[in-house]
């Protein structure tokens, strides 16, 4: 019993601290897509796995919801998020969704144009800087580059 105690209280700090790790993050989000878009519902099981509790919608014309949230045009992806108060465009890397959430700017949101390989939900390795942009009523301006 004795060796075993150490073991467990191991266990519950690694356990305690994964839960922290991301608490910067609201607990619920939904994501707009169309029904064909499995890449969408790779990106919605990421986000599922950092703990939020993802509703995925995929019967409204997803194109009025990115202009109804005030999206750039022509920076769209294949998906739009509603997440805290903000909105998340596309195949955002999580860093920069932390960095959201941690610094709260005033911003409608953030995005990713595109549908960049190795992004979260995009298979593959990354092949190019990530130009992550934040956007208020329909201008985009540079949020963070990974």
């Amino acid at each position: 019993m004795n060796r075993l105690a150490p073991t467990l209280l191991t266990s519950a700090a690694l356990l305690l601290g994964a839960g922290t790790a991301h608490a910067a993050l609201p607990d619920e989000a939904t994501l707009y897509k169309n029904p064909q878009c499995g890449c969408c519902d790779e990106y919605a099981r990421h986000l599922e796995e950092w703990g939020v509790e993802v509703t995925v919608v995929d019967d409204v014309p997803v194109g009025q919801v990115k202009q109804d949230a005030g999206l750039p045009y022509g920076l769209g992806a294949c998906h739009t998020i509603e997440m805290g108060e903000y909105v998340i465009e596309g195949h955002v890397p999580f860093a920069a969704l932390e960095k959201l959430f941690e610094e709260r700017p005033d911003t409608d949101g953030i995005g990713l144009a595109g549908m960049p390989i190795g992004t979260p939900g995009m298979p593959g390795p990354k092949q190019e800087a990530w130009n992550v942009y934040q956007f208020r009523d329909g201008e985009a301006a540079p949020f963070m580059t990974l």
